[in-house]
């Protein structure tokens, strides 16, 4: 399917930190790939494992089948196997990062059998052939954490019955990523792949004898990052449900692997994942998916089950993530989510969608209004998908809310975004505002939204605002994207729009200014394959310093 023509992201990288940037990946480069650093690799290798670190996370049968043949599979796409498992033509980096972070052994585990043990204990010696010494990409720290956790996780069940050849070479091999990993953890900056380079660390440090002060190297940077990247409301920093999710993940991953090495799990760990649980049910559905927000698909249902089961962690259900900037509405079996938050801070921007006040509305296990998605793996779709008009939001001019620069950071954006919140038992008002296009034309965004009727109607009222005079007329679009599961279609004289959900449920949309059309649009809610979809857009000009529309979305009685 081609890719819709939303927003292209502006071009203003920051000269600045890319230099900084360069110089310390040349600086780096010049250093790890010497002789005499790969030679300060080696050393005492231990006997064998000390501890086996549990991996409580579930591997997938057919997977493992498809891999034995020849083809990774992840997220719904295939990448089949020509020559050398370990650079192939022309991929991104999350497919990159699949191959060797070494994630998939969890399918070949699943498959078991001899089968499925020779293929992984064939792979992972072909790669230690292929990589011996330091490498910049493979051995980056996220990577070789993420890598290292495996192989450590996965070890009885490939490695305990190799040769003896084997078992040498993958002990001799496992200490000398550990001990670049420690010499490398204090340089990174970034996100998630920190806390994945933490736990790994940790993982060798409880794995291998005598090399202990790796758990806690490893805990100092991983509470440092908790400190850093779990807000108070258990959100990851970068308020994505996805990221936070996979945070929790990694963060219950090391919980278990410190009990099992007998090693006191620290406080600040066990109150980040206590808060996390709650956050992640926040942003989940009736349907157990998640919320559409800044880089998020509905997520695999099972796993996130198996998450929050594993984090073991109670907690109240949440109305509002204060410190991400989320308000989840209930009323009745509707749920409205809505997005109230100002831009992350530098470096966990890189990814989140410049969208405020962008909501998604949920009637039951149907999901109506919605947000795009994102794309696993393809760079290109994730681009586009991250532009405001992927939205259930307000765009003005065709332009990002907030300004994407070639690195992929913000630019311009907002200085304020706020909500206040008014509730009874039988309704709630959300009255929130932003001022992401400020900038650029002076004008402030306000949305209203109104639920009530026991969750059977919605009501809302975009209102922008000039405080320091309209210069030049402004393009408006309200965009309402609608799961593919809905159908639509537009009735009085194309004035109003009926809404039809899978079980027959109608919902009249009606409108009080500008022009309602019904358009194509696309849904990348589940895996990575594109759905063709529909949007209600309200199309209208600014002309003066102030300007209104409202809409309502009401449930018609059977």
């Amino acid at each position: 399917m081609d890719m819709p023509q939303i927003l292209k992201p502006s071009v203003d990288a920051s000269l600045a930190s890319h230099v900084i940037r360069t110089v310390r990946r040349k600086a780096e480069r010049m250093a790890c790939s010497s002789l005499l650093y790969n030679w300060s690799l080696g050393g005492c290798v231990p006997d064998g494992l000390a501890v086996k670190p549990a991996d409580p996370w579930p591997g997938d049968i057919e997977r493992g089948r498809w891999l034995c043949s020849g083809a990774f599979r992840m997220d719904g796409e295939q990448l089949d196997m020509h020559g050398d498992y370990w650079e192939p033509f022309s991929v991104g980096s999350a497919w990159y990062d699949f191959l060797h972070g070494f994630e998939w052994l969890r399918d070949l585990k699943a498959l078991g059998g001899d089968q499925g043990r020779k293929q992984a204990r064939s792979m992972v010696e072909n790669w230690m052939r292929r990589y011996p010494r330091w490498h910049e990409d493979s051995w980056s720290p996220g990577l070789t954490g993420k890598r290292i956790a495996m192989w450590t996780a996965t070890y009885d069940f490939f490695g305990e019955s190799a040769d003896d050849t084997f078992q040498e070479d993958f002990l001799d091999s496992l200490i000398r990523q550990s001990r670049h990993l420690g010499r490398s953890i204090s340089g990174m900056d970034g996100g998630l792949e920190i806390i994945q380079a933490s736990k790994g660390l940790v993982y060798a440090g409880a794995s291998l004898a005598g090399f202990e002060q790796w758990i806690e190297q490893g805990l100092a940077v991983l509470e440092r990052q908790i400190e850093r990247q779990i807000l108070t409301d258990g959100c990851h920093a970068s308020r994505s449900p996805a990221a936070t999710v996979r945070a929790l993940q990694l963060l219950v991953d090391v919980r278990f692997t410190l009990l099992a090495a007998r090693v006191p799990v620290p406080e600040k760990l066990q109150h980040a994942i206590d808060r996390m649980s709650p956050a992640i049910r926040f942003f989940r559905y009736a349907d157990k998916g998640l919320a559409l927000f800044n880089g998020t698909n509905e997520g695999d249902r099972s796993l996130l089950d198996t998450v929050l089961v594993h984090a073991n962690a109670r907690g109240k259900a949440l109305r509002t993530l204060p410190h991400a900037g989320f308000e989840r509405v209930t009323q009745g079996r509707s749920v409205l989510i809505c997005d109230c938050g100002g831009p992350p801070a530098p470096p966990f921007d890189q990814e989140a969608h410049p969208a405020p006040l962008a909501f998604e509305f949920v009637h039951g296990r149907d999901r109506i209004f919605v947000n795009c998605g994102t794309h696993p793996t393809n760079d290109d779709w994730q681009d586009v998908l991250r532009g405001t008009a992927a939205h259930t939001a307000l765009g003005i001019n065709y332009r990002n809310a907030f300004e994407i620069r070639e690195d992929g950071h913000f630019g311009r954006k907002a200085r304020t975004v706020s909500c206040e919140r008014q509730e009874s038992d039988d309704a709630c008002l959300l009255d929130a505002s932003h001022d992401g296009y400020a900038s650029l034309n002076g004008i402030i965004h306000r949305r209203r939204m109104f639920l009530t009727d026991n969750g059977g109607r919605l009501a809302g009222e975009e209102t922008l605002t000039c405080p320091i005079g309209l210069g030049r007329s402004a393009e408006v679009a309200v965009r309402f994207h609608l799961h593919p599961r809905v159908n639509a279609s537009l009735t009085q004289d194309g004035r109003e729009a009926l809404i039809l959900l899978p079980g027959g449920t109608g919902w009249r949309f009606i409108h009080n200014a500008g022009e309602l059309a019904l358009e194509d649009s696309v849904y990348l809610g589940s895996e990575g394959t594109p759905r063709r979809s529909r949007q209600l857009v309200i199309y209208g000009v600014m002309e003066s310093d102030f300007a209104q529309i409202k809409w309502s979305l009401r449930k018609q009685s059977n």
